[in-house]
Order: C-alpha cells, then sequence, then structure tokens
C-alpha cells in the first residue's frame, strides 16, 4: 500500500513512532498536546488519540489523564549495536544475552540461489530453518538459514533452539574461515511481518551471509531480517593514506579491543 493511501491513523502513528525511536522528543517533557499534534498532522483529535493507543499499545508512551502523554523508557531499550567489522565474532555472545524460538526445521533439496552459495551441486540436500530471536521477550531479528544436511545432522532440533548455530558449527568442528556478507533492505512479508511484530509491508533491514571453511566449502548461508528500531550495524573507520589519496577504511581488530576496554 502507497504511503499516502494508508489510513490517517496508521500515517500519525509512524510518523510518531520515528519521532519516538530517534529520540525527538524529550524523556522528561514528553509529547506535545492532542490539540497541537491534531493540528500539526491536520487530523482529528479522535484520530490522534486512536493514533496514541496504539503507541501506547505498544509500551512506548505512557498517557496519564490531565498530566499528558509521556515517553515509557522501559518500553523502548536502546538498539543492539554489531560492529559490521568484526560481527561474526559477536554471533556468540549475543546468544548467550538473547532468547531463540525455533519456528520450523527442515530437510529439502535446495534452491539454485543457496546451492550456489554454498558452492554444493544443484539440488543438495540441505537443511533449513527459521528462527526468531528476542531481547527481552521482543523479537528483533528472524532468521532462515541454510546448512548441508550432512552438517545439520551434527546438532538436535532442541539445540537449535537454545544455541547460536555458529557456536553448534564450531563444536562439530566446522570451523568458519571467511564470509561474504550483504546488507541492505526489503518490506517485510506476512511471515516476517507476523514473527517481527510489525505491519506487513514495514522496512527491515536485510543482511544475507555465507561462511565458509579453510577449504572454501559453504557451511551456512544464512538470510537475517531486522527490525531497524531494534538493531544497528556499526562501523568505526579511520582516515588512511598520503594526504591527496586519503580514504577511508575500518580500524584494525586490535583497535577495536581497545576503544572497547577503555
Amino acid at each position: 500500500m502507497a504511503v499516502g493511501k494508508l489510513p490517517k491513523t496508521r500515517r500519525v502513528y509512524i510518523a510518531l513512532h520515528d519521532r519516538i525511536v530517534q529520540g525527538f522528543y524529550d524523556l522528561v517533557g514528553g509529547l506535545p498536546g492532542e490539540q497541537t499534534l491534531a493540528a500539526e498532522f491536520g487530523v482529528s483529535r479522535v484520530t490522534l488519540r486512536r493514533a496514541l493507543a496504539e503507541l501506547e499499545s505498544d509500551g512506548l508512551i505512557n498517557r496519564l489523564r490531565g498530566s499528558g502523554t509521556f515517553l515509557n523508557t522501559s518500553g523502548l531499550p536502546p538498539p543492539i549495536v554489531v560492529d559490521l567489522a568484526d560481527a561474526l565474532s559477536q554471533i556468540v555472545a549475543m546468544g548467550a544475552s538473547t532468547d531463540v524460538r525455533l519456528e520450523d526445521l527442515t530437510y529439502e533439496s535446495g534452491a539454485t540461489s543457496v546451492c550456489e552459495a554454498l558452492r554444493l551441486p544443484h539440488g543438495s540436500r540441505i537443511q533449513r530453518s527459521l528462527r526468531t530471536r528476542l531481547i527481552d521477550g521482543r523479537p528483533f531479528s528472524y532468521l532462515t538459514t541454510y546448512v548441508p544436511a550432512d552438517i545439520g545432522q551434527t546438532y538436535t532440533r532442541e539445540e537449535l533452539g537454545t544455541r547460536p548455530l555458529l557456536w553448534l558449527l564450531e563444536r562439530a568442528s566446522y570451523e568458519v574461515d571467511h564470509a561474504t556478507q550483504d546488507i541492505g533492505a526489503e518490506l517485510a512479508a506476512p511471515e516476517a511481518a507476523r514473527a517481527l511484530q510489525v505491519d506487513m509491508g514495514a522496512p527491515l533491514i536485510a543482511m544475507t551471509r555465507t561462511a565458509y571453511d579453510s577449504a572454501g566449502r559453504g557451511i551456512e548461508h544464512l538470510r537475517a531480517l531486522y527490525r531497524p528500531d531494534r538493531y544497528t550495524f556499526r562501523m568505526e573507520l579511520q582516515r588512511a593514506g598520503p594526504r591527496d589519496t586519503r580514504h577511508w577504511e575500518p580500524l584494525s581488530p586490535s583497535h577495536h579491543i581497545q576503544e572497547l576496554v577503555r
């Protein structure tokens, strides 16, 4: 549905939601009064109140009769921030601080694109899993993972629902040597929308990663969708090179560590 065709209540909800997660409103002062907001968005106070009710249901605001509308700081935890240059090494740590819900686990003939990414013959048998990862009971990522069938048989369904896949791979002596990773954006399809508790068509961060062992064999192909209000990629950069050819490049891993422990 085009933005211009969204119901008025939804348009106001989206605008206010974006302002709240971006830190537009003061934590103490709260939101402007209903009359001010209704005039700003060109809607009736009835429409505005419906949008505020949705925000309150999401746990983002508290409406106090006679006092106003205030941000619910406990309902807006800071997003998880992952260093893009060192993302793989942070996965196990993230698994220890978040929860995972295993939605589905099947074995099937791999699609052409998946087999090519894993460098397998077309139609090879693969394990496909769907998982939703949560923090404080709130979903932030929806993961579709493919691994060769023989690798998938080294762990159980129960283990996949409690351990990060990278940890399970390394336990079975499948060491990740290098990976390719692409990041973009896409709109939430019905399955992802349900899992992430967003509207169908909501914008999501999309990441595709394929991990390989030292021999170049593909051991994991991941398609991950993230709620941008709960998950952020970050890369620290430095200027390098002679003055006339200065350019940006990632900080070295050792520099990252020094910065983190200061």
